[in-house]
């Protein structure tokens, strides 16, 4: 499994990681299988939230890593908080927030009842889960620096916001912001988009501007989310008819590298040099494993392109 420098220092992780966003809805034993298919796999990196299932996810992943072979020093773990569940709008896997809460002690209580739930002492990352507009950077800052003086959190990052966002905080901060979690896929590629069509008038709008752009010159670790959908939820490219060009494309490099049309998916967004973790968010053994293998290819510049074209992107 290729491996990454995170956020510009010396931690080093697999280049892909295991969202268990949807553990919360499996057995132990599947959840047991999941874990160890992607330990199997190479995969060193877990990535939750304390929202996901309603917090059941956390309490099923902390079984299931007891229940199996592994233990904690097998996984970077990661969870992130800062989002109020409205109960009456969610249920099951179908969760929704009410409001954003970033206060110094909704934070502290977050990674608490985190770490409870997993059964483990402290999380190598806590991120913020998506902007919050009313957000205080210099009481972010305090909880922050109470979390890691507490030894419960070591590093910290975000979820989904923009430059200007991160550039606020990470001046109210004494640690630096390792992570931005951002949506990106060969079909979800407005970061790139953006980027190539500057000074023109058939400019593409997306809300990420530049953020690839500054993740790489601030060496700051962007962890692509749905890395096989083409939308917010709106369903997988992979064997999509919507997508022919797409998937024939896919085929065409899985046949030549001897890994699945997910793989070169992967590989896709890992060939981009902004040193990009991508995460998955299958809980399907064989899914995480033939995905995962697509971290061990590198794709030609050219067949970057192809997949890029075939997606329904264009160069100006």
């Amino acid at each position: 499994m290729k491996q990454l420098r995170l956020g510009g220092t010396n931690w080093q992780s697999s280049a892909v990681a295991l969202g268990i966003m949807r553990m919360g809805v499996l057995d132990q034993t599947a959840a047991v299988n999941a874990l160890e298919a992607a330990h199997d796999a190479g995969i060193t990196y877990i990535d939750s939230a304390d929202i996901y299932v309603n917090g059941k996810s956390e309490e099923v992943f902390g079984n299931a890593l007891k229940a199996s072979g592994l233990n904690r020093d097998d996984f970077y773990i990661q969870s992130k908080g800062g989002i109020i569940v409205d109960p009456e709008r969610s249920h099951d896997d179908l969760v929704f927030g009410k409001r954003y809460d970033f206060s110094k002690q909704h934070l502290i209580d977050s990674v608490d009842g985190i770490l409870s739930r997993m059964g483990i002492d402290y999380l190598d990352a806590f991120l913020l889960h998506r902007p919050d507009p009313l957000m205080e950077p210099e009481e972010i800052a305090d909880a922050f620096n109470t979390l890691q003086a507490s030894g419960k959190v070591r590093h910290f990052g975000v979820s989904n916001f923009n430059v200007q966002q991160f550039e606020m905080l990470q001046e109210a901060v004494d640690q630096k912001l390792m992570f931005n979690q951002l949506q990106f896929s060969a079909a979800h590629a407005g970061m790139v988009a953006a980027g190539l069509h500057v000074n023109m008038d058939d400019k593409p709008t997306s809300n990420d501007l530049g953020m690839l752009e500054y993740a790489r010159r601030k060496h700051v670790t962007v962890q692509a989310w749905s890395p096989f959908q083409y939308g917010l939820f709106a369903g997988m490219f992979i064997n999509d008819p919507k997508y022919p060009e797409l998937n024939a494309e896919l085929q065409k490099l899985a046949d030549k590298y001897g890994v699945s049309k997910n793989g070169i998916a992967v590989a896709w967004i890992l060939r981009h040099p902004a040193n990009l973790q991508v995460l998955l968010g299958t809980m399907n053994p064989d899914h995480i494993k033939d995905s995962a293998a697509g971290a061990d290819v590198t794709l030609t510049k050219q067949e970057w392109y192809d997949v890029y074209f075939a997606a329904g992107n264009d160069l100006p």
